[in-house]
């Protein structure tokens, strides 16, 4: 049994809470900003959008993981949470916040299972912020892919 490690990260959006919803909904999208993820395939869901069950490829410095997720609560344009139920063990939610009719708040949280003696090294300040500060920069891609114009209504 592992050691189960947290990441929160937030930002604000300049745009609906609609247009953002959308553009989290596309998971044919989510590896033009999340610079870790190689895809994201539907399983047994003919939709794109939301599906129950995804199957994730993650690719970084040579080294790729496979695992699939399934969505546990889903509340349009407010909350999403998932955990993994193969592969890599990991759970998170999102949560997005109208802060006005054209900004959205959207906080992030992710936590994955590691092996105690590599929890360790994970939770000490360098690689722990590495993971913190890669998650931060995806979320700017989003962002910015969102402020782009991608996905709007």
């Amino acid at each position: 049994m592992g050691k189960w490690l947290e990441h929160t990260i937030t930002t604000d959006i300049n745009s609906p809470v609609e247009v953002v919803w959308n553009v989290w909904s596309d998971l044919d999208a989510m590896p033009l900003w999340m610079t870790w993820i190689e895809s994201v395939k539907t399983i047994d869901d003919e939709t794109k959008v939301l599906p129950d069950l995804t199957e994730w490829t993650l690719a970084a410095n040579g080294f790729r993981f496979k695992w699939k997720a399934k969505i546990n609560q889903r509340i349009e344009k407010e909350n999403l949470q998932w955990e993994s139920i193969g592969g890599l063990p990991t759970k998170g939610c999102v949560n997005f916040h109208p802060k006005s009719n054209n900004e959205t708040i959207v906080k992030l949280k992710i936590s994955y299972e590691l092996p105690k003696m590599i929890a360790r090294l994970m939770e000490q300040n360098l690689l722990g912020n590495l993971v913190t500060n890669e998650l931060q920069t995806n979320l700017d891609n989003f962002k910015n892919l969102v402020e782009s114009g991608y996905g709007k209504i």
